[in-house]
């Protein structure tokens, strides 16, 4: 019971802070850059400014679909995102660029969380299935479910190391705007704003996870008990 009230509340959270975020988001893309440059033209400036040449800014399909990819060292923006000239679309811009820095610098919380990629795309295959077979199977061979608590502790840790990546990311690339002057104060403040949102993403996913990973660790530990 503890369980769902927890559950219930972090759902909600989430839900609030997509809500929030994607009004923001709208709110935003309102706010007309005054120096006139696409998230694109933005992307490329910050990544010049920083001394990178071997990173290419594209254009991806779909809504929120930006990303930074190190393995073919591209900064993915979404449509809106590359082609539009506010200050929402240059807060995802300079923020997916932010990643691209630190890969060039070396960021030890990058690198961790690039490392656990291949196990968290494994981990996600088959994780649910055991853990479901895991707890069927509670009386007769409970090492299974702790292995599906081993296997979603790999993806909790993902979740947990992606937080101070993100935040960095955005922080690099709010500190070059304002250095660079590239937005007036009221599209840094935007910019900031998107910015801020965005991450709480991330801290709902995070504690959600570490919720569950506690919830399987409850079973497994009751199932001991009374064994």
């Amino acid at each position: 019971m503890g369980y769902l009230i927890l559950a219930g509340a972090i759902m909600l959270f989430s839900w609030l802070v997509s809500s929030r975020l994607k009004s923001k988001f709208e709110h935003y893309s309102k706010l007309q850059l005054q120096n006139g440059m696409s998230g694109a033209e933005i992307a490329e400036k910050m990544l010049a400014d920083n001394g990178i040449r071997d990173v290419r800014v594209i254009s991806t399909p779909g809504r929120l679909t930006d990303h930074y990819n190190p393995a073919d060292k591209t900064v993915n923006l979404s449509e809106a995102v590359y082609n539009q000239r506010n200050a929402a679309a240059a807060a995802v811009a300079a923020h997916e660029c932010g990643h691209a820095v630190q890969h060039a610098v070396g960021y030890q919380w990058l690198t961790m969380r690039s490392k656990l990629v291949p196990v968290v795309n494994v981990a996600s295959t088959y994780m649910q299935w055991i853990l479901l077979a895991g707890i069927l199977m509670m009386k007769t061979f409970p090492q299974l479910l702790l292995v599906g608590i081993i296997i979603f502790a790999a993806t909790t840790l993902f979740s947990i190391v992606t937080l101070p990546v993100e935040y960095d990311a955005s922080n690099r690339a709010l500190a070059w705007l304002e250095n660079k002057r590239m937005l007036t104060q009221q599209e840094q403040a935007g910019a900031k704003d998107s910015l801020k949102w965005a991450a709480r993403t991330y801290v709902v996913a995070a504690l959600g996870s570490i919720a569950t990973l506690l919830y399987y660790v409850s079973i497994y530990m009751g199932g001991s008990r009374r064994d």
